[in-house]
């Protein structure tokens, strides 16, 4: 043997003694400050290292590993593990590949935290968004007396469970487990999720699971798989979902779903890194069908959704939840326990516009561009054939536009807008009413045909304040306009209108079934503090000019409305008999209020005044209304009645 040679077999016996009688905790502290580094805690090693490096699968067994919380999250630790060991390939170790043999976890014990701030004591990042984990393929992983428990303060859930992963099939075909129960919103939860046994994994052959989760009365069942084991960036299930209310799925998935009627769904989940897919929802609201595809993208400051959504039929009181109200408690709807309570106590109250508060933190918390369209709508309050909505939230601003509901003629479209970002919400609405008809809208009959036909146009323009329907209607701003020109009513029914009784009724009875024009119609409320105010109503006949005065009151949901006829043959004295409408929105009463015999000579004076505003009213709702022929000549006869006042008034 040369002198080299006998250098080199002396170093080889040499490293060979000192490994073999090296204390391999000397690397705890290096290991320790490499590890808190790396995950931004502090780490600590209480119990031995040791290290087996003669064989073709080196591996390593590390005690009592603790990891700290952040400061926030308090003096508990974050989690513990009693015993960890692995085992590596060492020739692709070599190449800068790790592929392990064993990833072996003795009682580990984690408590994982969520602060109302949305802190997260797991997160290990610099602030950051970072892709999922994924870990290097494991041939054989094992988990023994695992414990996981999970706190989240904004949410208000609470989980604790155990897992574990075992060579071979536990009960029930389970070799992974995750089995646990906690609250949420302070109703029991229960989860379970479970898999083969991870054991003779290879990287090219999905891992299958299922998964089960019970929270109250919110059901949820999947079964899919991992593509590549150990890489969580990608995985795929199918899902079923059924439960009272959509909104209950907030604290499970961090997405602000709206209040709905009880729902059933499936769909196909797919995981692709930091973006969630729903593939081909299906399934029912309430009473509607619903299909499309959704998709959550977690790797912006908020999640963002984005869905395209339809219903082939949608039934109309499906979306009283999504703004506080119930649906129909009927024989055959479909309603929860809370909303039936709902639904009584607002029928008990006589009230129109709900009052649950709107929740803005959850709003708040995503950004959203949702699109949808219902092919046809039953069971409407006045008759819509289909309707489409695009809603995209930013910040906690909402914006509904384009909103368009189409009628059998005509058609309602505009704008909603929601501004939560301030402390109140704010509610901005522009929606007009278009190339409508009476009959439509106003199905008022007799005899087997229309009382009243004729085109219809609107428009409500209002902003509100307040966290609920009830509080944004009662200190509503702004103006609602309906109009009307060249249309027809049934002679009867303008003579009652002018209350001309004697007339009208005559005409019923006979069955009179000839018809005058509708020259000009106009109802116009200015709307203050919730009050909406009657500053113009007028319905010009041919016998008859109607005007009208009152208040809509929006916060007591009152109604105080007088029709008063007046005929246009001049007669030097008649009696004025007012149509009333009094009371509660819901059950409003009407009648024909009594008073005194009015000398209709004094009468021009108030109807010029009553119709000059109309030349600012009628751009509002439609600019052609201005134009038409019968209007115009309405407004110019509020001149000549103003000028035929003063005439007499100088005369005196």
């Amino acid at each position: 043997m040369t002198v080299a040679g006998s250098v080199v077999a002396l170093l080889a016996v040499a490293a060979a003694i000192l490994v073999a009688i090296w204390d391999w905790n000397w690397f705890r502290g290096p290991l320790e400050r490499l590890a808190s580094a790396r995950l931004n805690r502090q780490v600590e090693i209480a119990g031995d290292l040791n290290v087996s490096l003669w064989s073709w699968q080196p591996g390593m067994t590390i005690e009592r590993i603790s990891i700290a919380n952040p400061s926030w999250a308090g003096p508990a630790k974050l989690g513990s593990i009693e015993r960890l060991a692995v085992k590596v390939r060492m020739i692709p170790l070599l190449w800068g590949d790790v592929d392990m043999r064993v990833l072996s976890i003795d009682r580990p014990s984690f408590a994982l935290i969520a602060d109302k701030t949305g802190r997260r004591n797991w997160d290990f990042s610099d602030g950051r968004v970072r892709e999922p984990a994924r870990l290097p393929p494991v041939h054989s992983f094992l988990i023994k007396d695992g414990r996981l428990s999970y706190l989240d303060a904004r949410r208000d859930v609470r989980f604790q469970g155990a897992i574990s992963a075992r060579e071979q099939l536990g009960g029930g075909n389970r070799g992974f487990e995750l089995v646990g129960q906690g609250t949420i919103n302070r109703a029991p939860f229960r989860a379970e999720v479970t898999g083969g046994p991870l054991l003779n994994i290879e990287r090219s052959r999905p891992y299958p699971f299922d998964a089960e989760i019970r929270a109250g009365r919110t059901f949820i069942t999947a079964r899919g798989d991992v593509p590549r084991p150990f890489d969580l960036a990608r995985f795929q299930m199918v899902a079923t979902a059924r439960g009272p209310d959509l909104a209950d799925l907030f604290p499970l998935t961090g997405v602000a779903l709206p209040n709905t009627p009880p729902y059933s769904l499936r769909g196909r989940i797919v995981r692709d890194q930091l973006v969630w897919r729903i593939e081909n929802l299906a399934g029912r609201v309430g009473d509607s069908d619903l299909a499309g595809d959704v998709s959550v993208d977690t790797g912006a400051e908020r999640p963002f959704l984005k869905a395209e959504l339809r219903s082939t039929s949608l039934d109309f009181d499906d979306l009283g939840p999504l703004f506080g109200a119930a649906p129909k408690t009927g024989p055959g709807e479909t309603v929860s326990p809370e909303q039936a309570v709902i639904a009584r106590r607002m029928v008990a109250q006589r009230r129109l516009f709900p009052d649950a508060p709107l929740d803005v933190s959850r709003i708040r918390a995503m950004d959203a561009d949702v699109s949808y369209r219902a092919l046809s709508i039953r069971d409407t309050p006045v008759k819509l054939t289909a309707g489409q909505v695009r809603v995209r939230l930013t910040d906690g601003l909402m914006r509904a536009d384009p909103v368009r509901l189409d009628l059998p003629q005509g058609r309602v479209e505009g704008q909603v807008v929601l501004n939560a970002r301030g402390p109140t919400p704010a509610t901005d609405l522009d929606l007009r009413l278009l190339n409508s008809r009476i009959e439509t809208l106003i199905p008022v009959s007799y005899d087997g045909g229309s009382a009243v036909r004729g085109p219809l146009v609107g428009r409500a323009k209002l902003s509100g304040r307040g966290d609920s329907v009830h509080k944004t209607f009662a200190s509503a701003e702004g103006q609602v306009v309906v109009a009307s020109a060249d249309g027809e009513i049934r002679k009867a029914f303008a003579e009652l209108m002018g209350v001309n009784v004697v007339k009208g009724l005559g005409l019923l009875l006979e069955k009179d079934t000839s018809t005058t024009p509708i020259r000009c119609a106009v109802a116009s409320f200015r709307t203050r503090d919730g009050v909406m105010r009657a500053d113009n109503i007028v319905f010009d006949t041919g016998p008859v000019l109607v005007k009208g005065e009152g208040v809509v009151n929006l916060a007591s949901e009152r109604i105080d409305l007088r029709l008063r006829g007046h005929n246009k043959k001049f007669r030097l004295v008649r009696a004025l008999v007012p149509v009333k409408a009094e009371g509660p929105l819901m059950a409003p009463r009407l009648g024909v209020e009594a008073g005194p015999v009015v000398a209709q000579g004094g009468v021009a004076a108030g109807l010029g005044a009553l119709l000059s505003p109309l030349a600012a009213i009628l751009p509002f709702v439609d600019p052609g209304l201005a134009k038409d022929a019968n209007c115009a000549a309405l407004m110019g006869a509020a001149g000549a009645a103003g000028a035929q006042a003063n005439t007499r008034g100088a005369g005196r």
